[in-house]
């Protein structure tokens, strides 16, 4: 068995030099791939935008249905970016990213809670309008 032969049954993924590569560092791809990838990324998230519009100004589904369907509507286009056009996997090479996005995603949820949290206390605890003035006169 020569060298190269005991090296692939040692390291089953290193039949080329492309497949070893550092966490993090994507594999080259060819740039026919790259603008596939952002055509379809741009028309799923053009059609996702016209299906939202369409669902808003005209009566095709239940109304009190489109707030929900705007949601997954947003949804879905949120996924589309993150997949296209900001190459957010679940692959092993892209866990930094993942645990970064749902960090950010953890900070924005406790701002958005905490604001609402504290807005709605000091609408309780305010004094009366009424009782402000006669404090002022």
């Amino acid at each position: 068995m020569s060298r190269s032969e005991s090296d692939m049954h040692r390291h089953p993924g290193a039949a080329t030099d492309l497949a070893d590569h550092a966490p993090g560092d994507e594999p080259r791809e060819d740039s026919g791939h790259w603008v596939r990838n952002a055509n379809l990324g741009l028309g799923l998230s053009i059609l996702l935008t016209a299906a939202a519009f369409l669902l808003a100004g005209r009566p095709i589904i239940y109304a009190p249905a489109i707030p929900a369907a705007l949601l997954v509507l947003a949804i879905a286009q949120m996924g589309v970016h993150l997949v296209f056009f900001l190459h957010i996997t679940t692959g092993p090479d892209n866990t930094n990213n993942v645990l970064a996005l749902a960090f950010g995603v953890l900070v924005v949820f406790l701002i958005v809670l905490g604001s609402i949290w504290i807005m709605g206390h000091l609408a309780l605890n305010m004094m009366p309008m009424e009782r402000m003035e006669q404090m002022q006169h």
